[in-house]
């Protein structure tokens, strides 16, 4: 097995080991604490719906690759993966996003075996067609759930703002149309694809032994022959595809979520990363909770506490996210941009910029305290071609003049958009909303 040792200045370590069957394993001692978290991954996720494997061109519907996260939990004996890690006292769960798929678990005892466990229900999968029928009405309440849910709804209606044809727009979950159309056939094949090892990570983190790791891996994995994905190209124009979004719901007060495209995308893994970290600290210095804008909004009656926002970056989209609750979400949206104008002019001053990266540092490196962080970010990162380490010497060696260059760049005025939930005012409306 080959394996490198990668170190910090911050004083933490890893390996990372290439096991025979292709697996990326990572693995980060903590032996001070009395828990273990692992994380089993895989680079697929809701917008790999065509996508070409030795030629052949394949068109899946949407929703599948929740589908099959939902039905890898089912083993062949009519086990259930919940119950096993439940015995052993562990906690276990999965999540499906944009870009990946990832299995894990949380344990204080019973290691090895909760590990061998979760290598070897997501290596083998077990679908019926009334298994699959069965799945189907679950996810499709799933569905419904998140259609009941104005929050879901609002940052829905916000990507379709922003995308035009870029699968991001869709729901992860799919819609109750689509995962009509899914087949244990497909869920068979979309599993030999894309659960094959070499297109996935393990990522373990805690009291745990790397040795014991590597033997847990080397007697639960086979070696399997990796095949060459090529992923459907997301042909989005730098257009937005709309400025605003009204709908109306059952809400106490008016929901938000303001969009800002990334028109942008830069095409390589460093590049990406740096934009990353630049864009995550302006948006401090521009929205944080403790700024001038929060405080002008809030400050004017114009939000309610808890204005939120984050960045997103992956090879194929970008976008930038503010959502909150507000009386006037259209006159929010005016003085964002005229915020947003005004620093363009007149930027920020060096020590606004330090104070805000020395923060934004210490958040990073306050996640090597937290297992789960740590095994989550492992995951991600090694999906998105980052650098654990590196993320954290990139933060440390950002610039001013290139947050400032990013920001009149990066918040251009056309790539605004603005979704709205507003409150069903009366019955009446209400029935025939």
């Amino acid at each position: 097995m080959q394996k490198e040792v990668f170190e910090s200045d911050i004083g933490e370590s890893y390996v990372k080991a290439v096991h025979p069957s292709g697996l990326k394993i990572y693995i980060l001692e903590k032996p001070q604490y009395n828990s273990s978290y692992a994380i089993f991954g895989t680079k697929y996720g809701s917008i790999d719906t065509c996508f070409a494997v030795n030629g052949e061109k394949v068109s899946v519907p949407e929703g599948i690759a929740h589908f099959l996260e939902h039905k890898m939990f089912t083993e062949e004996d009519g086990s259930d993966a919940f119950e096993v890690f439940s015995a052993l006292g562990a906690d276990a769960n999965a999540y499906t996003s944009y870009d990946k798929t990832v299995f894990l678990f949380n344990t204080v005892s019973n290691f090895p075996a909760c590990l061998r466990e979760l290598l070897h229900f997501v290596t083998h999968p077990f679908f019926t067609d009334e298994t699959v029928a069965k799945e189907r009405g679950i996810i499709a309440e799933e569905i419904r759930m998140y259609d009941d849910s104005p929050a879901s709804r609002s940052y829905y209606a916000m990507l379709d703002g922003l995308y035009k044809v870029h699968d991001i727009k869709k729901n992860i979950c799919g819609s109750v149309e689509s995962i009509e159309k899914i087949t244990p056939e497909m869920l068979y094949r979309c599993h030999k694809v894309f659960y094959n090892l070499s297109n996935m990570v393990l990522a373990v983190c805690g009291d745990v032994d790397t040795r014991e790791v590597e033997k847990i891996a080397d007697e639960c994995l086979t070696p399997s022959e990796p095949c060459e994905i090529i992923r459907g190209k997301q042909d989005e124009p730098r257009e937005i595809n709309r400025a605003k979004t009204v709908q109306k719901m059952q809400v106490a007060k008016p929901l938000f979520d303001i969009g800002i495209k990334d028109s942008d995308i830069p095409s390589t893994a460093d590049a990406r990363m740096k934009k990353d970290i630049i864009v995550s600290i302006i948006g401090d210095l521009l929205f944080s909770q403790t700024g001038e804008l929060y405080d002008t909004l809030y400050g004017a009656g114009l939000i309610s506490p808890g204005l939120s926002s984050s960045y997103t970056l992956s090879p194929t989209f970008g976008f930038y996210t503010i959502s909150g609750e507000s009386d006037a979400p259209e006159k929010v949206l005016e003085i964002v941009k005229a915020y947003i104008e005004r620093k363009k002019k007149e930027g920020f001053t060096e020590e606004e910029f330090e104070r805000c990266k020395k923060v934004f540092y210490a958040s990073f490196v306050r996640e090597f305290d937290s297992a789960d962080d740590i095994t989550g970010n492992l995951v991600s990162f090694a999906f998105d071609d980052y650098d654990l380490f590196g993320y954290a010497d990139a933060i440390f060696s950002a610039k001013r003049e290139e947050a400032l260059r990013t920001m009149r760049e990066f918040f251009a005025d056309d790539m605004f958009t603005l979704s709205v939930i507003l409150p069903i005012e009366d019955k009446k409306e209400k029935n025939n909303d």
